[in-house]
């Protein structure tokens, strides 16, 4: 499959999580035929808008998001924006990743589940946060979307060490906020994985990462398909 569908389709995957995070803060974004776009300011870590198409109009982009109030950013799902002129520079810059469907993964002695009550969610995401003081960034409004899977992966002894947020469409599956509290990324990956081949096997897996996650994912079998970058309005 060529690359730039499977970014498409990366894309498309992650700008729908991102709708479904800001909805549960109360920010309710649109997709058009370049982009998403959010009206006001998103959750902590989420974009304003994101690309879904090359070549985006950066001006109608732009016009689309809040950048009076501080913070505003964009996903430049193809690295071919230049929004200088607006006013952002280059935050950071990534890779999408694929992989394949049917590619399971044994994962080191950790049993995981789906998160399904608040309860857990709040276990979940203070494990997440691991002390950074926003683990009510994930809200139980979350819970209640029927393509939205909170994965936790718990110790022999019960708690909370590894998880990750899948995302189901159409095509693929994404995965985001990947963390382990124990043996780094590539625990977290191996029980992730896992996890994902039980509940989706026929679909492929997406994300984006960059450096030492990024090298995480591909050591667990990921292809980087495509560079991104993320605009913050500065």
């Amino acid at each position: 499959m060529p690359k730039k569908l499977l970014v498409e389709r990366a894309a498309r995957n992650n700008a729908e999580w991102c709708a479904v995070m800001s909805r549960s803060h109360d920010v309710v974004g649109e997709f058009g035929m370049q982009a998403w776009a959010a009206p006001a300011r998103t959750p902590l870590y989420y974009p304003d808008a994101v690309t879904l198409a090359p070549g985006a109009d950066s001006a109608a982009l732009t016009a689309r998001i809040d950048t009076a109030a501080p913070g505003a950013s964009v996903k430049d799902s193809f690295a071919d924006l230049d929004l200088t002129g607006a006013g952002f520079q280059v935050l950071f810059e990534a890779e999408w990743i694929h992989r394949p469907a049917g590619a399971p993964a044994v994962a080191p002695h950790l049993a995981w589940e789906v998160v399904d009550d608040p309860d857990t969610l709040g276990d979940w995401a203070f494990a997440w946060d691991d002390g950074g003081g926003n683990a009510d960034l994930f809200r139980p409004e979350l819970l209640d979307d029927p393509d939205t899977f909170v994965i936790a992966a718990r110790s022999p002894g019960g708690g909370v060490t590894a998880g990750a947020v899948a995302s189901r469409s159409a095509q693929v599956v994404g995965i985001s906020n990947v963390f382990a509290l124990d043996g780094g990324p590539d625990a977290a990956w191996l029980a992730v994985l896992d996890a994902v081949h039980r509940l989706f096997p026929t679909l492929p897996v997406v994300g984006y990462e960059h450096g030492n996650d990024l090298a995480a994912a591909v050591r667990q079998g990921f292809e980087p398909v495509g560079p991104l970058r993320i605009w913050l309005h500065g």
